[in-house]
């Protein structure tokens, strides 16, 4: 099959099977069966089909419990989520129960695994960037990650796990769908498990790409940032219509960054023309990418998640990016983003500063030494200051210590202060002093630069090595 090819594979047949002999008569008969969602079953109403364009009822005749329990019968134990499926298809079947826990009533969706359907989002895809999918529920949000999942393990040789909550993704069984392709697939026996394996995964298995399922409990958002943080490429989805309304998520906000109440310096308030208490993004985001699936055709882009909330939290929403799927089946790109604009205009009102306002002759190299690389990376970015994070000592300019660590200073890194290079320390590893840390530091390499003399200089504090021999 050629990589840009649409192809279904729906094995409707099976979900058809487990149906009473008089459902499945009647709906084999409906010249809508390719297009359906899934069939619905609640004892003493009328069963019915559901479609992507409207449902129709099977029958005359009310569900019996025999009915549900011919169905029950043909399938796989139902877990502690109260959803089953047949194995080695991507059906999923999910139970109503009563107070006593019986059997009230089935919902029997149809899973397809279609190929072919990334090619509209394959430059985001291949671009290593961690990805989050948003949509409503039966858009097709599971669809598109398991081809994604397919495509990075087939085409471009990555060591794919899929962390398989429900067997969603790769189907019920312990063998898996073919629709994953060479991705290896981790089951997790119930949801609030979920976030424990998406850890073991990297802990134990080491790979490139891990893809999850419907991220939705606080666990699971602590876990995604502690894959993210470890270099493997994310590729998750959750339920929300736009990236408004993550941002007001208590419980998912942290994929995006998160978002907390700053105070500003009169002076920094000034030169936003902002109220001095404002919101502002609390960390980097977990996925670099967003995109809102609206419907099968049609997807609305956020390529770089920061500069969008940013922008967001200072008033100014920028448009996604568009693209759908042509009658021809190609991508294409309807409306482009508008973020460079926005971000343009703004900083042309003041409201974003262009450049740096400590204007160093060079970058300043830092290297971390306990204190967190993410929250010193915002802190850099927010202030526009003049410095990059270093993962070698010897690469940096300088040492910047967390206190606590300071009886713990390596041979390297002791070396590293008697050169001409400096190391500084931090009372404790929070944004606001990271961000007071940075402020005065280049407040005063400032001075020194207008006095004439060279920043960036030979001075090296030895506080961190005097804590040591206490």
């Amino acid at each position: 099959m050629n990589k840009y090819e649409t192809q279904i594979t729906d094995d409707l047949l099976q979900l058809t099977d487990i149906l009473p002999p008089a459902l499945k008569s009647r709906l084999e008969n409906n010249p809508e069966l390719p297009d359906l969602l899934e069939v619905v079953m609640d004892l003493g109403r009328i069963p019915e089909a559901r479609f992507a364009k409207g449902f129709v009822n099977l029958g005359e005749e009310f569900v019996s419990r025999d009915d549900l329990e011919y169905v029950v019968k043909r399938i796989s134990s139902f877990g502690k989520d109260n959803r089953s499926g047949i194995e080695r298809t991507l059906h999923r079947i999910s139970a109503l129960r009563n107070r006593a826990g019986k059997v009230v009533g089935l919902t029997c969706r149809a899973g397809r695994a279609v190929y072919g359907t990334i090619k509209i989002i394959r430059d985001l895809v291949d671009s290593g960037k961690s990805i989050l999918f948003l949509g409503k529920p039966g858009v097709g949000k599971t669809t598109m990650l398991r081809e994604v999942a397919r495509v990075l393990a087939d085409e471009f040789e990555k060591r794919v796990i899929i962390v398989d909550t429900s067997n969603e993704i790769a189907g019920d069984g312990d063998i898996p769908h073919p629709g994953i392709g060479k991705a290896r697939r981790m089951q997790v026996t119930s949801p609030e498990f979920q976030h424990a394996v998406m850890i073991e995964a990297v802990e134990n298995h080491m790979p490139e790409v891990i893809v999850v399922d419907e991220i939705g409990t606080l666990d699971d958002a602590y876990a995604s940032r502690t894959i993210a943080e470890r270099g493997v490429q994310l590729v998750a989805t959750a339920h929300g219509n736009t990236l408004d309304n993550l941002i007001k998520n208590p419980t998912l906000s942290d994929l995006v960054g998160g978002v907390q109440a700053v105070t500003l310096s009169d002076e920094e308030a000034r030169n936003r023309g902002t109220q001095k208490t404002v919101l502002e993004r609390k960390a980097p985001p977990t996925f670099d990418i967003l995109v809102e699936i609206k419907d099968r055709e049609t997807l609305h882009i956020h390529a770089d998640v920061a500069q969008t909330i940013d922008l967001m939290l200072r008033g100014s929403a920028p448009a996604p990016e568009i693209r759908t799927r042509n009658a021809r089946g190609e991508a294409e790109i309807i409306q482009p983003s508008n973020l460079e604009e926005v971000k343009d205009s703004l900083e042309k009102k003041s409201l974003i500063r262009r450049e740096p306002p400590f204007p160093f002759y060079k970058r300043l190299r830092i290297f971390p030494y306990g204190v967190s690389r993410n929250r010193l990376q915002a802190a850099i970015d927010a202030l526009g200051v003049n410095a990059a994070i270093v993962r070698k000592v010897e690469e940096a300019d300088l040492l910047l210590v967390l206190k606590v660590q300071g009886r713990r200073i390596t041979a390297q890194m002791e070396e590293f202060a008697r050169t001409h290079k400096q190391v500084a320390m931090i009372k404790s590893n929070t944004n606001k002093q990271i961000e007071s840390f940075l402020s005065g530091f280049f407040h005063q390499e400032e001075a020194k630069n207008q006095k004439g003399e060279e920043p960036n200089g030979q001075k090296t504090n030895r506080a961190v090595f005097d804590l040591r021999r206490r």
